[in-house]
């Protein structure tokens, strides 16, 4: 009687060779979203005050430094602001313009998605023959840097 091989949900708890995606998932009650998942008095630390990760200006801190750091941030940003315009500027002294830079852009996603594409039915014909991945790139052409 294999009534016995199966446990409270109804699963089997026989190892079966079907893969993941075939078992049957364990059925779930309604979820009722007004109510509390603990009980009482289980986890009353997590009701506590709410403290932020970030160290406040009296740990560690000097009051001078916390009023500076706003300022170097601001200027940081605006060396960084320089550079990319620097940056730029030599782009389009090449001969780069910033339709063509994006228009390449969007082909190097393309290529990356077909690419992934390819990836993964290479992963799952080596899985069918049972060889590497690597071991199916001479037979399509492929090179290792590919």
């Amino acid at each position: 009687d294999p009534d016995y091989l199966v446990d409270l949900r109804g699963r089997s708890s026989v190892p079966t060779l079907d893969p993941p995606a075939l078992q049957t998932p364990p059925i779930r009650g309604p979820r009722t979203p007004g109510l509390r998942r603990t009980q009482p008095g289980l986890s009353k630390s997590c009701r506590g005050a709410f403290r932020s990760p970030r160290p406040s200006s009296k740990s560690g801190q000097a009051d001078g430094a916390s009023e500076d750091s706003p300022h170097l941030d601001i200027q940081k940003l605006k060396e960084k602001r320089d550079l990319l315009d620097k940056e730029i500027s030599q782009l389009i002294s090449e001969g780069y313009s910033v339709d063509e830079l994006e228009d390449h852009i969007s082909q190097l996603h393309e290529y990356n998605d077909i690419k992934d594409v390819g990836q993964m039915l290479l992963g799952k014909l080596a899985v069918i023959r049972g060889v590497t991945t690597k071991e199916l790139y001479p037979e399509f052409g492929l090179d290792m840097s590919d």
